[in-house]
């Protein structure tokens, strides 16, 4: 019976951390990088999935953004994938993660993960000086993700030194290491966007205010919040106001179809 309990629970918590993809143990995700259009990318989105997830989950959005800002045909597109951890709450099933989460549903006083957290934002760290190797400008570069990936953009994107990016977009995510934020002065400045289901069982709804309280405290004043009638997902109004606002990021103007929202 126990052994049911923890198969039932590691097919769940995929499923629900997750946008929906559910990939079989051994199977190794790789990184997507594209772009839509043009040589000379003018920025770029880096953005990363959620528990259980694959670069694929999200892959989508350099086809659904275009659509909405034509501009973000012209950007780089990169979608980093977790490592194969073992997850605590899971009783040490190995599935892609970015750090390893003890407690379930995710509130403000969830524990975290310090050594995993590091790890990850290595990985947003070196996927930037890749980009800038490239030619584009960490200004010019919009650093979100869902879920688990909405935690590290935040965590990667407002700390204690690094330049600042063009923006960060935290989707249903979480602000780890909230009582040891110490936020660089060129950080502060980095608009964010975050949007949140109020009905959200997973990563509860209270940490949308509870981070976005912490954020400004350290001098972070830049936020645009959308709630929405929703669980743990996205939503299409959601994905209209992120296009708009990682072309507004990217190219510093409002976009058309931010003024039509």
């Amino acid at each position: 019976e126990i052994i049911m309990i923890r198969a039932t629970v590691s097919l769940i918590l995929v499923l629900l951390m997750s946008t929906g993809i559910i990939i079989s143990r051994g199977v190794a995700a790789m990184s997507t990088t594209s772009r839509t259009g043009g040589s000379n990318p003018a920025g770029a989105l880096i953005f990363l999935h959620g528990l259980g997830d694959t670069p694929a989950g999200w892959s989508h959005l350099k086809s659904m953004l275009p659509g909405i800002c034509p501009r973000l045909a012209g950007i780089e597109y990169v979608f980093p994938p977790a490592p194969t951890i073992g997850l605590t709450i899971n009783g040490g099933m190995q599935m892609p993660g970015w750090f390893d989460l003890y407690d379930w549903p995710i509130g403000i006083s969830a524990r975290d993960d310090p050594d995993g957290l590091a790890a990850a934002v290595r990985t947003v760290e070196e996927a930037v000086q890749r980009l800038n190797a490239a030619g584009i400008e960490s200004k010019r570069i919009v650093v979100g993700g869902f879920s688990q990936g909405g935690a590290i953009a935040l965590r990667a994107s407002y700390g204690k030194t690094g330049a600042a990016c063009g923006g960060v977009a935290a989707l249903s995510g979480w602000l780890t290491m909230a009582n040891d934020l110490e936020i660089s002065g060129p950080s502060q400045s980095t608009p964010l966007f975050w949007a949140h289901g109020r009905y959200d069982d997973k990563v509860l709804f209270e940490q949308q205010a509870h981070g976005i309280s912490k954020l400004r405290a350290a001098g972070v004043q830049d936020i645009e919040s959308h709630q929405y009638d929703m669980g743990h997902e996205s939503h299409p109004d959601e994905i209209q106001k992120l296009a708009a606002f990682v072309d507004k990021s990217i190219f510093g103007d409002v976009a058309d179809a931010e003024k039509e929202l």
